[in-house]
């Protein structure tokens, strides 16, 4: 599971680096928190790690409730999720995020086990923001999590 997890983190932080395309802009969810999320910056440094680079719009936000309506990206098999990537955009153009504009992904850690479903949910959480190789670990969290319905 953690070399899932490690695979995933490495796809979603490099797809910055990666050529520009297109995505289907009418599938994106558009809130305020994204863009609060979208406004971390990632820069290699000498030792060639990818570390977050926080500015004041989201540090006023750390260890504080934040929420985002996104999609379940799952990172294990299972019907039911406890941790899980969030995207504001479907599994199906997931590897947009992070590029041209559309936030990167966050990891979850919800409090409860939440049933898997291609449908938008709202997620409520403690926003965890951490100085880590972005190719290796979430620098960005939604800890005690909880979800609900967005119909």
């Amino acid at each position: 599971m953690k070399n899932k997890l490690l695979l995933i983190l490495l796809l979603f932080t490099t797809a910055a680096f990666a050529q520009k395309r297109a995505h289907n802009p009418a599938d994106i969810i558009h809130s305020m928190n994204w863009d609060v999320i979208g406004s971390v910056n990632f820069e290699l440094d000498k030792q060639n790690r990818l570390l977050p680079v926080y500015g004041e719009m989201i540090r006023r936000f750390a260890d504080q409730e934040f929420s985002l309506k996104g999609y379940i990206i799952p990172i294990k098999a299972g019907l039911k999720q406890q941790q899980f990537l969030l995207s504001p955009l479907p599994i199906n153009q997931c590897f947009f995020c992070g590029q041209n504009g559309v936030p990167a992904m966050i990891l979850v850690n919800m409090a409860k086990p939440v049933a898997y479903t291609t449908n938008p949910l709202l997620i409520e959480g403690i926003l965890k923001l951490e100085v880590v190789d972005a190719a290796t670990a979430a620098p960005i969290t939604l800890n005690k999590a909880t979800a609900s319905s967005t119909k």
